[in-house]
């Protein structure tokens, strides 16, 4: 039976719900030349919704789509090299043109290009590290190079962009890349990651490189009521059936996140024959909590105890945390350690500021965390 819910990779076809708006806001802007970032918590669906988008844009435009991923990618001499090989493959659809364009649109550097037996997924190029580092420049303005000489626009999507600041001299980087792609006629970017207070300190903070680089756009969580829609029709797209209590259940449990709502629908979903019962969806929501739960471990064990305290007084939803009375009762330590704690947990992105209030930002770790340090039953 076809499964109506989808989660672990990246929300395509009839399993991409709900983003019409942001769909084709982020589609206008890199149309229209906006460079665009976008900055949300992890998993709430960044990259579906680019990914979406730049299939769309490749059907219905003569734009030319290069996608990066640079989860990977630990050093600027790994950057220039695959953001020169993406931008080479994005140009035609031809090998020969591929590695024309690998010499022919390089004045001052040499590149090495190979190919292996597949080559969509074998051609490589490599720059020698001293003259890449030399002429960097050249190697940035590549795709502007192309666009001008064929009369095309490129559009340029990086996944995990704030891996640059891992990167030796990253500001100095920051700053090279910003000074070229900005000046760039008929190349577009989309900016993108997981790490939110990482990207938030790149794109918001005016001593930053890439302060006000183009749109940035904060992705919010998708209505309960479009969930609420998205749910029941895929219950009822398999002839299964589920009631409305279910589905407000799920979408209250998981606090809308794009991410646990499609993993809880589809535990209910495959372990439903005809209808939605209390024990399956109970035993549901404990599957949930425990396939998740080696990662919730491995996040408390890597921090203090102090930090601890911090989490359970905010799922106490304690908000004075510098109060005396608060400092005491959970044992935080000073007024000074708390707000440092509560930054560096924010910075982890395992604490939010929701509305200004402070709240776990994974829902079912926050059901874990309940039944681990308060006995709380999550499925009941």
């Amino acid at each position: 039976m076809e499964n109506p819910f989808s989660y672990g990779i990246t929300a395509a076809g009839k399993f991409f719900t709900n983003r019409e708006e942001d769909l084709e806001e982020l589609k206008t802007n890199l149309i229209n030349g906006i460079n665009t970032s976008i900055i949300s918590p992890r998993r709430w669906g960044k990259s579906s919704l680019v990914e979406k988008a730049l299939l769309e844009l490749k059907k219905e435009t003569e734009l030319k789509i290069v996608s990066i991923d640079m989860f990977s990618v630990n050093s600027k001499h790994e950057f220039y090299e695959i953001f020169a090989r993406e931008c080479i493959k994005s140009s035609s659809n031809l090998l020969e043109e591929w590695m024309k364009s690998g010499i022919e649109f390089f004045k001052n550097i040499i590149p090495k290009l190979s190919v292996g037996i597949d080559p969509s997924n074998d051609f490589s190029v490599s720059f020698d590290w001293e003259e890449a580092k030399k002429h960097h420049l050249e190697i940035l303005n590549l795709p502007e190079v192309i666009a001008k000489k064929k009369g095309v626009r490129f559009v340029i999507a990086i996944d995990e962009f704030q891996n640059i600041t891992n990167f030796h001299d990253a500001e100095n980087f920051e700053k090279k890349l910003r000074a070229v792609w900005q000046k760039q006629k008929s190349v577009t970017y989309c900016l993108y990651g997981s790490k939110r207070h990482m990207m938030n300190e790149i794109f918001n903070s005016s001593s930053k490189p890439f302060y006000r680089f183009g749109n940035i756009k904060f992705l919010q969580k998708i209505t309960a009521e479009k969930w609420k829609t998205f749910i029941k029709a895929g219950f009822k797209r398999t002839k299964k059936q589920i009631d409305g209590s279910f589905v407000d259940q799920i979408i209250a449990d998981m606090n809308r996140h794009s991410w646990y709502v499609q993993q809880f629908s589809y535990f209910v979903w495959v372990a439903t024959q005809d209808k939605v019962t209390d024990e399956i969806f109970f035993n549901a929501k404990r599957k949930l909590v425990q396939s998740n739960s080696p990662f919730f471990t491995n996040v408390c064990e890597n921090l203090s105890p102090k930090q601890i305290n911090l989490l359970k007084a905010v799922v106490k939803n304690e908000q004075q945390i510098t109060s005396t009375a608060v400092l005491k009762q959970y044992d935080l330590g000073t007024s000074g350690t708390a707000t440092k704690n509560k930054n560096t947990l924010i910075e982890k992105d395992i604490l939010d500021l929701e509305d200004g209030n402070l709240t776990l930002q994974d829902p079912v770790f926050e059901l874990w965390f309940r039944k681990i340090y308060f006995n709380e039953n999550y499925a009941k």
